[in-house]
C-alpha cells in the first residue's frame, strides 16, 4: 500500500498577499540543493492515527513550532514517488530570528556504507510568497500551495 503523509502549511498575509512557510530537508544529501525541494513540514501517519493528528504533531517535530488551528483541507496530492501528500493550512506566525528546532533521524551515510549519522529532519525554514514557493517547493506540492491560494 502506497505510504501516506500529512502535513500543515502555514501562511500569513502581508500586504494582502500570503507567504507560505516552507522547510528544507536536513542532512547531507540534501546540503546543497536548494530549487524543488522544499516541502511543507509533513511525515507519516502512526498506525490508525487521524491524518490531521499526524499533521499537528509532525508540524511540531520538524518546527518545534506548536501549530494553532483552525485547519483547512487542501485536499490530497500523490508524488512521483507513489506516496500520497494530505495537507491543511492554517494562519501562523514565525519569527526568522527564532530559527526552528527540529527532531533529529539516523540515515546510513553515504549510502551502503554501514555508517549512521545522526542529522536534523528540518535544518532550516523561510517565508516564501507564491512565486518563491512555486520554485523551491517540490514541484508535487505546487497544487496545494495553488489550493491555499484560492481558499485565502
Amino acid at each position: 500500500m502506497p505510504q501516506q503523509s500529512a502535513g500543515l502549511l502555514m501562511y500569513r498575509m502581508i500586504n494582502g498577499e500570503p507567504e507560505f512557510f516552507l522547510v528544507h530537508p536536513g542532512g547531507p544529501f540534501w546540503a546543497k540543493k536548494n530549487e524543488a525541494c522544499w516541502t511543507i513540514p509533513k511525515g507519516l501517519a502512526d498506525d490508525n492515527e487521524e491524518l490531521l493528528h499526524a499533521a499537528i504533531r509532525e508540524f511540531h517535530e520538524e518546527t518545534g513550532i506548536v501549530p494553532q488551528g483552525p485547519y483547512t483541507s487542501l485536499g490530497s496530492v500523490k508524488l512521483k514517488s507513489g506516496k500520497t501528500v494530505h495537507a491543511w493550512a492554517f494562519e501562523g506566525n514565525w519569527n526568522p530570528d527564532d530559527g526552528i528546532v527540529s527532531n533529529r533521524i539516523t540515515i546510513e551515510w553515504p549510502p551502503k556504507s554501514g555508517k549512521n549519522i545522526s542529522i536534523p529532519e528540518v535544518d532550516r525554514a523561510e517565508w516564501m510568497s507564491f512565486d518563491q514557493a512555486s520554485v523551491f517547493i517540490n514541484p508535487g506540492q505546487i497544487p496545494l500551495l495553488k489550493r491555499a491560494v484560492e481558499v485565502l
